[in-house]
């Protein structure tokens, strides 16, 4: 089965079940989510849905949704880490509950026509344990205990020992391995995690549950968290009125286990790339550990790197931009190691956007620029690297100072990481310490983690972040009549404090634009315009002329947010999500603080409310 197949097959089981089918969204997380860099699973951007807002599709859904994860990117060339991959998911808002998704789980998984067609005898599932007094999860074991006898499968429950044995196939588990919650409060639940074995060859599975994951003898590949209680600050579980359910199934994962391979690198999905990074470094993916890390290293980050540029980041010195600038750079560096000396990520990069077009249409759209951006930030790089690699050398017989490693940064282009990489091989120490001391006193710069830079996201989605919101719809009408109509959103980022705009626009903005812009804000603000909205489908959002956000992905169903002036007249119009205020009085003075380039081509306005 192909990747494609494998998405379609998902997606079409789903919607025979009433589901209605969501394109991804972006890799770029909402602008009101600022806990996080990047979207880092399936459920991330439903979270509102799930808290209760009601989702444009209705109460159930599914789709394959692009995700990203940074936190690991030291450890991506081993068996099994990524940075980017996809994930498959089905969701009920407040609708159907654990028997529903337990059966079709196994439906989907078992079915030889409708689904993968794996062997029944071959599964085997967790449950939540039970603790911190909620109690086991019983109704889903007495559902699995129902859905394999079905199967013709009667099966049993493993002990506190947690040993596969006999007609073991369920096992309980603790909330370190099966009980979900998003942050400290909120909502929460057990899940249930289908696991499949791998190696029947090698006789009856028997031991310990752990063990025989640790091994890969046992390979997770699906995940239904049900989501039914309610953690509050004082650390009690009240039982939700209306439960959800989240599930989520890794197509790189899947595909492996259906093709019976060991890692997620011997499939289709990265079997192009490394024939193509054998082909210009004349080396072969299994001539040692060391060139096979190089290969696998290489292919992950450019996938991402893909991926990231197509959702609308630019390499830069912050943020994602960072995040984006160090994948490119080690893939780069770590090319070099496989003897690829000129420039290489343009061609691989043409390899995924063929790869995945047929399903993420938006690469196609988007690939003159994802070339260009990889070839200007390789030239970069290519051109100092070489020189860093001379200094560190030289530097190289003993431990590292934080001194030492700022002058790497500030003076050769060298990212701290690729210094503690190199540091790590050769087996001396860097003072990191001393490095982010260095690196305080001259400029900020955003550390590479896949957990955001301010606290909250959805936590401050309060009432100042709602406030902001809704002065971007004014700001970037403002903008439009002021600069012209050339400018678009390309991007946002609102905190409780101040928001973050940044807009395409070639060159710097007068102080005579600033001030007409924030005084037609003002304006709009002070004649206290109501704010409303109504949903349509996306063809008509688009032929009342409704504003989108660049790089977004729209499902069929969508809002449009419009501020009416006291004439009927159209102030703002645009796709979005929310949350907003009901009328443009509640705003208070909006005030910008700074306009400033952001990247070749965008500007970025930084203002407040006041």
């Amino acid at each position: 089965m192909t990747a494609q197949e494998l998405r379609l097959k998902f997606l079409n089981f789903f919607e025979s079940k009433g589901h209605a089918i969501i394109p991804s969204a972006s890799l770029v997380p909402n602008e009101t989510d600022a806990s996080t860099l990047f979207t880092t699973a399936g459920m991330h951007p439903l979270v509102p849905y799930l808290l209760g807002a009601e989702h444009p599709g209705g109460k159930r859904v599914a789709n394959v949704q692009k995700c990203v994860r940074t936190g690991d990117i030291d450890d991506v060339g081993d068996n099994r880490h990524l940075t980017f991959f996809e994930m498959m998911g089905n969701w009920s808002f407040g609708d159907y509950f654990k028997k529903e998704a337990i059966s079709w789980s196994f439906e989907f998984l078992t079915d030889k026509e409708k689904g993968l067609g794996l062997d029944p005898k071959r599964l085997y599932v967790t449950v939540f344990k039970g603790e911190d007094g909620i109690p086991r999860d019983e109704e889903a074991i007495s559902i699995w205990k129902e859905t394999f006898q079905k199967a013709g499968m009667d099966v049993a429950v493993a002990g506190e020992d947690g040993i596969v044995q006999g007609d073991v196939r369920i096992i309980p588990l603790g909330k370190d391995d099966n009980f979900w919650i998003a942050g400290a409060t909120g909502p929460c639940g057990g899940d249930t995690e289908m696991f499949y074995d791998t190696r029947p060859e090698e006789g009856k599975l028997e031991g310990n549950f752990s063990e025989l994951v640790d091994t890969f003898r046992l390979i997770e590949v699906w995940n239904d968290v049900f989501m039914e209680f309610n953690k509050t600050a004082e650390g009690k579980y009240e039982k939700l009125a209306k439960p959800n359910v989240d599930t989520g199934m890794g197509v790189e994962r899947t595909l492996m286990v259906l093709g019976g391979q060991y890692t997620v690198f011997e499939t289709e999905l990265f079997r192009p790339l490394f024939e193509k990074i054998s082909e210009i470094s004349k080396n072969g993916y299994q001539d040692s550990e060391e060139t096979k890390k190089s290969f696998r290293i290489i292919a992950d980050h450019i996938r991402a790197a893909v991926f990231m540029i197509s959702d609308g980041v630019i390499p830069s010195n912050t943020e994602r931009g960072y995040v984006l600038r160090r994948l490119i750079r080690r893939a780069v560096r770590y090319g070099k190691l496989v003897c690829m000396n000129e420039n290489f990520t343009k061609e691989l990069a043409r390899i995924v956007v063929d790869s995945f077009k047929e399903f993420y249409a938006e690469l196609s759209e988007n690939e003159e620029r994802i070339f260009e951006e990889l070839e200007k930030e390789e030239n970069k790089f290519r051109k100092t690297l070489e020189n860093g690699l001379r200094e560190f050398s030289k530097i190289a017989d003993a431990d590292i100072s934080g001194k030492q490693a700022f002058d790497l940064y500030q003076s050769y282009g060298f990212p701290v990481e690729l210094t503690l990489e190199l540091a790590k091989e050769k087996g001396i120490g860097v003072d990191e310490k001393g490095f982010q001391e260095e690196l305080g006193k001259h400029q900020e710069l955003s550390r590479t983690a896949s957990a955001g830079m301010f606290k909250g996201g959805l936590q401050e989605s309060g009432e100042e972040t709602k406030r902001l919101h809704t002065a971007t719809h004014l700001l970037l009408a403002a903008l439009r009549k002021v600069l012209g109509d050339h400018v678009y959103q390309k991007g946002s980022n609102i905190t409780s404090e101040r928001l973050r705009f940044d807009f395409s626009h070639g060159e710097k903005m007068t102080p005579e634009q600033i001030a007409e812009v924030e005084k037609l804000v003002n304006a709009a603000i002070e004649s206290g315009f109501k704010v409303s909205f109504e949903e349509m489908s996306l063809e008509d959002a688009r032929k009342i002329n409704a504003m989108g956000v660049f790089g977004a992905k729209y499902g069929e169903r969508v809002k449009v947010y419009r501020v009416v002036n006291d004439m009927g007249e159209i102030v703002s119009s645009e796709i979005c999500g929310g949350p907003h205020v009901e009328n443009t009085g509640e705003l208070g003075k909006f005030k910008i603080k700074k306009e400033e380039a952001s990247s070749a081509g965008v500007r970025r306005i930084k203002a407040v409310l006041e």
